[in-house]
């Protein structure tokens, strides 16, 4: 799994297609509402970069995963951390952590994953609630 700089817009950007994925897969509804957020915009990115961390991030777990998208969503955890620990700055912190909510229940539905994914943020960045 690659590296981001702390802080960076990709490190946040990669925390919402960690969110997109954390059912196993991303619809279209989730995608319109990184879009309707104006979420690339926000964390600092053009819609290419944000798509292209997405990209990354996807071609990352397959790679982990031995080329089987079965069960590559299921990050070890203390990958899960070390990514997370990526975006440090509370104000940054805090809106990752809506972004993502509101992309998670886009679609009217958390998944175990995204609540997952959500609890682990939280837990994580303990003043995010």
């Amino acid at each position: 799994m690659r590296s981001y700089p702390v802080n960076s817009p990709e490190a946040a950007a990669r925390l919402l297609a960690m969110v997109l994925v954390a059912d196993g897969r991303y619809s279209m509804t989730e995608i319109r509402a990184l879009d309707r957020l104006d979420a690339p915009t926000q964390l600092g990115l053009s819609p290419a970069a944000m798509q292209s961390v997405i990209n990354d991030f996807c071609t990352d777990l397959l790679a982990d995963a031995g080329g089987q998208w079965t069960d590559s969503t299921r990050l070890a955890e203390a990958t899960r951390q070390r990514l997370i620990g990526e975006v440090q700055d509370p104000a940054l912190q805090e809106r990752v952590w809506h972004l993502c909510e509101a992309i998670a229940q886009a679609d009217g539905h958390l998944a175990d994953g995204e609540v997952d994914m959500l609890d682990a943020l939280a837990f994580s960045w303990r003043q995010v609630r």
